[in-house]
């Protein structure tokens, strides 16, 4: 378990699937989800607890998902991220091709009242460093809406760098994401958010 600032980070447990719906319903209700996530609040909550205890299952370990929530002393759920492991030659999310055995961050998440507390530095730890622990695993990717100025930021501070490949926002292709990148494990410069 890592320790930074008052949060300790950890991979969820399976049978933390109700705390998981809960934490992902208020993502979806911030103010920044139509711009951070490729779901909606209503598209999620119509989801029955199969789905929710399914997706929990399938992220609490292995080698494929792990998603990790940082903790606050009191036990409430402060922030998540989850890394997807993505295959050389499968499809992403966006229809394009994977070219590289790599790890895919998504579903980044701090509440509102523990921005700024570290969260998402000890969430960004945890995640790249397993990441990187999964065989032949080349880099850890994310994408980026184009008006998501703060996260990009704090991705650009934690390392990573625009690719150079975009793809269109679902629902409004006038938009785009941008495909930021971090390339192999090595020392990185993180400052607080």
């Amino acid at each position: 378990m890592n320790e930074v600032s008052r949060h300790a980070v950890r991979a969820i447990r399976a049978d933390e699937w109700p705390e998981v719906k809960k934490l992902r319903l208020l993502a979806l209700q911030d103010p920044a989800a139509p711009i951070a996530f490729l779901d909606t609040y209503e598209q999620a909550a119509a989801q029955p607890d199969s789905f929710w205890q399914e997706r929990a299952a399938g992220a609490a370990g292995g080698t494929r998902v792990r998603q990790f929530v940082a903790e606050g002393p009191d036990g409430t759920w402060s922030g998540t991220v989850t890394a997807l492991v993505e295959d050389a030659g499968s499809d992403d999310v966006f229809g394009g091709t994977v070219e590289q055995r790599q790890a895919h961050l998504v579903g980044v998440f701090v509440r509102p009242e523990h921005r700024g507390s570290g969260a998402i530095d000890a969430l960004f730890e945890a995640a790249v460093d397993w990441s990187w622990s999964v065989a032949e695993v080349a880099r850890v990717r994310l994408y980026v809406h184009e008006d998501n100025a703060r996260a990009e930021s704090f991705y650009r501070r934690y390392g990573f760098a625009r690719s150079g490949k975009t793809a269109p926002v679902k629902g409004d292709p006038s938009k785009v994401e941008h495909e930021m990148v971090l390339d192999g494990p090595g020392p990185r410069s993180v400052g607080s958010e």
